[in-house]
């Protein structure tokens, strides 16, 4: 169906892919892991077509086979409406309607060129495919009701949309032309946890193939039968059977079995190094301690002293060959870690009678709600349910329609948006922590080392960083400002796998306060010691996912 063969990527100097090959097989789901930046995104570009590699190929079985491409943080214009976006292909349609129009001009009217017929026969055959799969309005509407979109009005503008109705809305768009091959990059961002298991549910019942760019490990787990782990130091791909779990099993496995052999080889180095030196030894107190004219012992000392020699050259050559076990990498990964927080109230927020919406309109009312020192709370809900209007409210962005809402004494918050908004586009990540930490140049290039911005990268505009970094810094300005009480908007959203497991570990180690939106199901179970629950325009609470589902997913 798809066969990727020894592609090769540079951008400029940097090598990005190496010799990168694989086959995706008709019904197979397989997942493309790897620390951001280590050329995922890249790889499908160019499988779809959007970047040419310097050495290499892609080929499709048949080659009309239709592919369907969602990319991360997918661009669209905000005054374009919901059916203008799902009809983006119609652009395509009347393209390949003029074309054929023109062709029949040339034929029916004047004498035709003559590659004009298999012109037109093939302009005619493309204007067929695309008349097969462009949606109509009916179709569109089901699968956004599938999609839990049903109250979105087609004629509703994109930018009034949160980011999981965007991130449904590129689904949508890709389903309703029916591919044979999907790409997904980052699906599950901004998604709430009753639209990751529809569209679990609707990738293990796809007939065709697919290649899933994820960090979201539950999802990887419920979802593929292959894993393709792309290395960022030798800029090559490894492929592993099974889900998440089997391939996390199997690479640790290799690891340690790796790291035994490497350590057993290094005590056979020493042994035979401490001989050596042994026999090379001997042979010289046999040497210092004999008289000239015993030739019969001297001539043994010179055997013993060669046969040293010969062991050493031998160790030599085996230490320079291809033979040896090579010492499992270990991989830089950001360290992040919150200095002590200084102590709040014991009652960091208090919710009081709050309703809050747009327009005179409440999104949610009549909540109530007390979060304590030290406590850890994931925030879910469907998307549009009113989460992140929630915590504009708490930070004061957006004025409540009734109630209040109140800080406890000494409480110092930290905002992370769920669109990185906060962050100036023209700023460079120096900048951005020496406006909130009073450290020394020199320190805040260490510091940001931690976030690994190293070299010039700390002088990169925002606006030019990937996703994944400016999680990163948006993580290291909350840590340099020294924050009590964490807001996050899906702040795990564009870490990859490495990078989740410390903020988790960093959370879990947090001796403030957070109220985390958050729809990563490992994340929740590491990091949480209580679950608030926003629908149907009320806040409901629970101690954990398991308590949220027994209760029928918090419906009244």
């Amino acid at each position: 169906m798809l066969k990727v063969s020894n592609i090769t990527k540079h951008y400029g100097s940097e090598l990005i892919l190496k010799d990168v090959s694989f086959v995706l097989n008709p019904g197979e789901r397989v997942g493309l892991i790897g620390p951001n930046g280590c050329g995922k995104t890249t790889l499908l570009r160019i499988i779809t077509g959007q970047l040419a590699p310097d050495a290499g190929g892609v080929q499709f079985t048949p080659p009309e086979v239709r592919v369907g491409f969602l990319e991360q943080g997918f661009v669209h214009r905000e005054a374009q409406t919901v059916a203008q976006f799902l009809q983006a292909g119609e652009e395509a349609l009347a393209e390949a309607e003029a074309q054929v129009a023109a062709l029949a001009e040339t034929l029916f009217t004047r004498e035709p060129e003559p590659r004009a017929l298999e012109a037109y026969s093939e302009a005619l055959s493309r204007l067929e495919a695309l008349a097969a799969i462009a949606p109509a309005e009916h179709e569109a509407v089901a699968v956004l009701a599938g999609l839990g979109l049903a109250h979105v009005s087609l004629d509703t503008p994109l930018g009034i949309l949160s980011g999981g109705q965007k991130t449904r809305l590129g689904l949508a768009r890709l389903l309703l032309h029916r591919p044979e091959i999907v790409l997904l990059d980052e699906p599950t961002n901004h998604l709430d946890i009753e639209a990751l298991e529809w569209l679990e549910a609707w990738l293990r019942a796809y007939s065709g193939a697919a290649v899933l760019i994820s960090h979201d490990r539950a999802f990887l787990d419920h979802t593929v039968t292959r894993i393709l782990d792309l290395d960022p130091e030798t800029h090559t791909l490894t492929g592993y059977v099974g889900n998440y779990s089997a391939y996390l099993e199997t690479w640790e496995r290799q690891r340690e079995k790796q790291l035994a052999q490497w350590r057993d080889e290094q005590a056979e180095i020493r042994r035979i190094q401490a001989d050596v030196h042994r026999t090379a030894m001997q042979a010289l107190s046999v040497e210092l301690t004999t008289k000239p004219h015993d030739f019969t012992i001297r001539r043994y000392a010179k055997k013993v002293a060669q046969k040293a020699q010969s062991r050493e050259r031998k160790l030599e050559r085996y230490l320079e060959s291809d033979e040896r076990v090579e010492k499992p990498k270990l991989t830089w990964r950001m360290k992040l870690e919150f200095t002590e927080a200084p102590t709040s109230g014991r009652e960091v927020l208090v919710l009081e009678n709050l309703a809050a919406g747009y327009d005179g309109i409440p999104l949610f009312h009549n909540v109530d709600a007390i979060l304590g020192a030290g406590e850890r709370v994931a925030l879910i809900g469907p998307n549009g349910a009113g989460k992140t209007t929630l915590l504009k409210v708490i930070m004061g962005q957006l004025a409540p329609l009734e109630g209040r809402v109140r800080l406890g004494t000494h409480v110092q918050v930290g905002y992370y948006a769920q669109e990185q908004e906060t962050l100036d586009p023209d700023s460079t990540p120096f900048e951005v922590v020496r406006a909130v930490a009073a450290l020394s140049d020199t320190d805040v290039r260490s510091f940001l080392h931690y976030y690994l911005f190293s070299g010039d990268d700390v002088f990169i505009p925002v606006r030019a960083l990937s996703y994944g970094e400016r999680a990163r810094l948006t993580l290291a300005r909350m840590v340099a400002m020294g924050c009590n009480f964490l807001l996050l908007d899906e702040p795990i959203n564009h870490l990859d796998i490495p990078s989740r497991t410390q903020f988790e570990r960093a959370m879990t180690a947090f001796e403030g306060t957070v109220l985390a939106v958050v729809h990563d199901r490992y994340f929740i179970h590491a990091f949480a010691t209580g679950l608030w629950a926003l629908q149907g325009g009320a806040l409901r609470q629970f101690v954990d996912l398991e308590d949220f589902n027994r209760a029928g997913r918090g419906a009244p």
